[in-house]
């Protein structure tokens, strides 16, 4: 069974010339009017208190007017500004915004580097409206997948809502109407409630470790260029594909950390994790990390 688990690997990396490790598309302003990753100055994200999470931890955060606030393009109001770690492997971290009384803060997400550097954004479409379940309450709620890059001790989450999402609000499901669809009867035709969008709500983060391949990664190995930060989720823009930029060779002390790297996972059975260096090598240029794997696999088998 190890052999033939071995034997898939090897005839993935050699029948496919794209990264085997999965990321999402990253979409320039140029690309799409309707959704843009916030600008926001290296000198407004260092004011921030950012709060520290733990993983395996829960936190419920109240936003009001007593919390930091951000007011910047169209960023309005109050925020939540989380640092995890970036030491402990991959992070699942499940953000959920509670409706009280009708109303709900609609969440929208940066996630930046040890550096401050954005990486990812996540935009309010990507926190979709989740009915109410035995231990639930109504929420809009979104689960943020990310590994940071080697050698970071710690990444940031900066959660807010904007002007535009103040303007609109959430169309909810009836109580009455959920539990008749939970249980098998008729529906009652009544109408559903809405939730009004506010500058102030009750969020609540749970984070996690795991090992994911799925996963994007946070932050820079060794120095590669600046990148535009990842849009996650669903877009009305069509996205054109950029002109491929030509990648500088890497140094050979990196060439060979990547090396020794792939040989060391692969050695110990861990084929996900080199598969995620591999990925990360030839991203950076680097020409002999493919071989070094398909090698590796060889003698393994």
């Amino acid at each position: 069974m190890k052999t033939k688990l071995l034997s898939c690997c090897l005839s993935a990396v050699l029948c496919s010339t794209f990264p085997l490790i999965g990321y999402a598309t990253p979409i320039t302003a140029t690309q799409t009017q309707d959704i843009v990753a916030p600008s926001l100055s290296i000198t407004a994200l260092q004011k921030l208190s950012w709060q520290p999470i733990n993983t395996s931890d829960t936190q419920t955060i109240i936003l009001n007017a007593a919390s930091q606030h951000l007011n910047e393009g169209d960023i309005q109001g109050p925020i939540a500004a989380f640092a995890l770690p970036a030491n402990r492997g991959s992070l699942d971290i499940t953000l959920s915004s509670l409706v009280q009384d009708k109303q709900v803060y609609v969440p929208n997400v940066l996630v930046l580097d040890q550096g401050l550097r954005p990486a990812a954004f996540y935009p309010s479409s990507y926190f979709p409206y989740e009915r109410p379940g035995v231990m639930s309450t109504d929420r809009l709620e979104g689960t943020l997948k990310l590994t940071p890059a080697l050698g970071q001790q710690q990444i940031y989450i900066l959660v807010y809502t904007t002007r535009t999402d103040l303007q609109k609000s959430t169309q909810m499901v009836d109580p009455a109407k959920a539990y008749a669809q939970g249980v098998g009867n008729a529906v009652p035709a009544i109408p559903d409630p809405v939730a009004r969008h506010t500058q102030t709500g009750t969020l609540k983060l749970k984070v996690k470790s795991e090992q994911n391949a799925g996963n994007i990664t946070i932050g820079q190995v060794f120095s590669s260029p600046a990148q535009e930060p990842i849009i996650v989720g669903p877009t009305q823009a069509t996205v054109t594909p950029s002109t491929p930029q030509k990648v500088k060779p890497v140094l050979s002390d990196t060439e060979r950390y990547f090396s020794d790297a792939i040989k060391k996972e692969i050695s110990n059975g861990n084929i996900d994790k080199a598969l995620k260096l591999l990925d990360e090598a030839e991203r950076l240029g680097a020409s002999t990390a493919r071989e070094t794997f398909i090698n590796s696999i060889k003698n393994k088998g």
